[in-house]
């Protein structure tokens, strides 16, 4: 048994990252063989043993239940997680590049994009960690087309999208076409075609897009949202790029992109799109990649 102490930041994507490495562990040693605390600190003020005290406490956390690992990601879990472990001992695991000295943690999970330096207490991981999907089979002529935004990497171009998705409407697909936070608020109406189901995300339903990643035969991101792309890779669709144009010749989320185009994990061809790809993939898996390099960093004995 081995006991894990997840800090949450109230943040969504921050908390699914976690959630990923936590299903990762109980995916390796078997769900009996973890047991999970979740300490809440987004309003926590860490220099104060009393408040940490009583957020351990609404946790559910009992007198002398040490954790093994302490697992956070958001600058707000930084401090409480140290603060825990100075007190509680066990191994703080910090996901994605966090703002305080690396060598303060005992592991950090890092995208590969983020071009993390070569420490010991550093591992790489491909995207960000994302939650294992329902192990569903695609229905077939089922097809997500995923929506990001602008970003300090990309810009948006509408009419580009537009003549891609006017391809894509052409196969025999029915496609559902799906925003983000960081999509221009025109984008999602001029971008959709006839025929084509429509869903904002202010609108989905909490697990909407689990579901849709699960179920659909295929799947398109706009270049510009890697988070999305391998969170798409977690289903067994075939999954697609839709491009964007970057806004500077060295773009560290194109390099990303364009490796998992060169090794034929996606595709950017949209002629791919009218013909759906023999057998389903495999989902990708990453959260249990990582749990397995965690565990063997820890020497924590895996079956």
């Amino acid at each position: 048994m081995i006991i894990v102490w997840r800090f949450l930041d109230g943040n969504r994507a921050h908390e699914k990252q976690s959630a990923a490495l936590v299903a990762g562990l109980e995916e390796v040693l078997g769900a009996e063989a973890v047991r999970t605390r979740e300490v809440e600190c987004s309003g926590l003020r860490f220099w104060h043993p009393a408040d940490l005290a009583r957020a351990l406490d609404a946790a559910g956390i009992v007198a002398g239940e040490a954790p093994q690992l302490l697992i956070g990601a958001g600058h707000h879990c930084h401090l409480p997680m140290l603060s825990a472990r100075r007190r509680f001992g066990g191994r703080a695991v910090v996901l994605m590049r966090p703002s305080l000295p690396l060598h303060w943690f005992d592991f950090a999970l890092i995208p590969e994009h983020d071009r993390p330096v070569p420490l010991p207490n550093v591992l790489v991981t491909r995207g960000a960690l994302t939650l294992p999907m329902a192990d569903a089979n695609p229905v077939a002529g089922r097809g997500l087309i995923l929506l990001g935004g602008p970003s300090k990497h990309f810009a948006w171009d509408n009419g580009s999208l537009g003549r891609d998705i006017e391809a894509l409407a052409t196969t025999p697909v029915r496609w559902t076409l799906a925003d983000s936070r960081r999509t221009p608020e025109f984008a999602l109406e001029q971008l959709a075609r006839p025929g084509f189901s429509v869903c904002s995300w202010s609108e989905c339903e909490p697990g909407w897009l689990e579901t849709q990643i699960a179920t659909c035969e295929q799947i398109w991101v706009t270049r510009d949202s890697i988070s999305m792309v391998f969170e798409a890779l977690q289903g067994r669709a075939q999954v697609g790029i839709l491009d964007l144009p970057s806004r500077r010749p060295r773009n560290k989320v194109r390099a990303a992109v364009q490796r998992l185009i060169d090794e034929g994990v996606v595709t950017d061809n949209l002629a791919d799109a009218a013909c759906a790809a023999e057998g389903a993939r495999e989902p990708w898996a990453q959260h249990r990649m990582a749990a397995r390099a965690l565990l063997r960093r820890c020497n924590i004995e895996v079956g």
